[in-house]
């Protein structure tokens, strides 16, 4: 399997899930919430680090939760979503993301990110202000 075939393959995986997802959420909440929830969906897949070395990280460990409705993390460019999280301080969300929280994994799968990493990241995904893809 080439590498660049499975992070395709759990990319549709997930928006597959995440259609699911949108439709149960349109019968519950209706079709307004629904709208706006498939633009926040764009926007988070639209958007990537302008740094190559921290969207390689964010391509390889990131993308797939932070631009899902159904991973249950906050959406990539979501300000709304990141601002409670954003309250507890950048301290409490680097350790959180180092150690692993509720369904994140340790380093959310990136081994190689250092602290410092995990602060561009967030910074990046709670503010998602950075380039289009």
């Amino acid at each position: 399997m080439k590498a660049d075939v499975m992070p395709r393959c759990l990319r549709k995986a997930a928006r597959w899930v995440a259609c699911v997802g949108m439709f149960a959420a349109a019968v519950v909440a209706g079709p307004v919430a629904l709208a706006n929830t498939l633009e926040e969906v764009r926007q988070a897949e639209a958007l990537l680090p302008d740094d190559a070395a921290l969207r390689e990280r964010y391509l390889r460990s990131c993308v797939i939760c932070h631009t899902s409705m159904e991973a249950g993390a906050p959406l990539t460019g979501s300000i709304e979503q990141w601002r409670p999280r954003l309250t507890k301080g950048m301290d409490t969300l680097v350790k959180h993301a180092m150690q692993g929280l509720r369904a994140m994994p340790p380093k959310g799968l990136c081994a190689d990110c250092s602290e410092a990493d995990m602060q561009a990241l967030i910074k990046f995904m709670s503010q998602g202000k950075e380039k289009n893809r």
